[in-house]
């Protein structure tokens, strides 16, 4: 159970999830494909922007809790390789959210002892959106707390890509007749290397696919699908997601998690 100290509930439904969630079986990262901004604002016949603006909420909602919970990492994939296809004005007003977003939020998640990292080819977004995100990290790299990954002209297959890419070089500049490629080798080249793999990924707007997120991270990962809009995403919804979590029993290809017990029991899965 949740102790009042590190989340304090804010009606029944919260206090009520909250009685049913147990720290020792919190997933250690969390992904979030954060989908429905431009739904949110069509049903309200807004533009399509109001609904980005209103995701900020959820999101400064989402990482606060997590990181108050203790969860190890967060990855939101923010801005994706096929974004870029979007009206210019709207890529332009993203790019200036973002930067609002870290001038307003950077303080806040620096005195939380969250490090901010960005995965992703955040070279080839604009020059001053860059400068931010450089900053933002580097003021935030000795923290010890979360782990805040920010996936920003992200694609999972430019991933592999990049990884493969990074491997090649080694063997070019080592030499690499005896080399040979395992798994470990490709994880420790990915953007994500040195976090562990999601054990949850949430998805909102009920959409059910990946589109192109974290394709060789989530490999074992519990899929959560909810029909919410991401702007109307709030802290009960997340811990709805791990409620639901943590009812699972987790099967890596054979064997069944026993996560009660916290030990891999003998049945097939």
């Amino acid at each position: 159970m949740i102790t009042p100290e590190l989340l304090k509930p804010a009606d029944r439904q919260e206090a009520r999830l909250l009685e049913q969630l147990d720290p020792r079986q919190f997933p250690q990262h969390i992904a979030i494909i954060m989908d429905g901004n431009g739904r949110w604002a069509q049903r309200r016949h807004l533009p399509r922007v109001a609904g980005h603006r209103a995701g900020v909420k959820s999101a400064r909602e989402v990482i606060e809790t997590c990181a108050r919970l203790k969860i190890q990492a967060l990855t939101l994939y923010a801005f994706s390789l096929e974004n870029w296809r979007r009206p210019k004005a709207e890529i332009d007003f993203l790019m200036r959210l973002l930067r609002e977003y870290l001038r307003k939020e950077l303080p806040v998640i620096h005195k939380n002892n969250i490090r901010l990292v960005v995965i992703g080819r955040p070279e080839q977004l604009p020059a001053e959106v860059q400068r931010d995100v450089a900053q933002a990290m580097e003021l935030t790299a000795p923290n010890s707390g979360m782990r805040l990954a920010v996936a920003l002209n992200y694609g999972g297959r430019a991933e592999l890509v990049d990884a493969f890419n990074a491997i090649l070089e080694r063997v070019r500049h080592n030499g690499g007749a005896s080399f040979r490629v395992d798994e470990q080798t490709i994880a420790d080249h990915l953007y994500t290397a040195g976090l562990p793999d999601p054990d949850l990924l949430i998805r909102t707007s009920g959409e059910m696919r990946l589109s192109n997120f974290l394709l060789w991270q989530i490999a074992y990962a519990e899929i959560y699908v909810t029909e919410t809009l991401w702007p109307d995403f709030s802290r009960a919804h997340l811990l709805e997601a791990l409620v639901d979590f943590q009812k699972r029993e987790r099967r890596y290809g054979g064997l069944t998690v026993a996560k009660a017990a916290g030990r891999t029991a003998g049945s097939r899965g």
